[in-house]
């Protein structure tokens, strides 16, 4: 992308935040199933996406290892670190559906 789109990416941003942070209605009861539905998907869009990240995270740890036997300490704490910061993608959409579910 170049800084431009970035840039403007950015701005849209920062112009919907206070769009966002505005309080909620309370959902009718006639609409409350699609909570649950679109809850499912968001999950499940986040677990695959973990999932995507974490396998490509460690097919590049044990390549770097391979090359490069003298790195793996080093190797193997970015991979643990980067697996860290990767699952809590999913945690915070957990933690973001409970929200909206209550």
């Amino acid at each position: 992308m170049n800084a431009k789109r970035v840039l403007l990416m950015l701005v849209l941003l920062g112009l919907a935040a206070p769009l966002l942070a505005a309080e909620a209605a309370e959902a009718p009861a006639s609409n409350r199933h699609w909570i649950w539905i679109t809850s499912g998907f968001a999950m499940a869009i986040a677990s695959a996406a973990c999932g995507l990240a974490q396998s490509k995270a460690v097919a590049a740890a044990c390549e770097g290892m391979a090359r490069n036997p003298s790195a793996s300490a080093a190797i193997r704490f970015a991979l643990i670190l980067g697996l860290a910061l990767i699952e809590s993608l999913a945690l915070y959409t957990l933690v973001i559906i409970l929200m909206q579910v209550r």
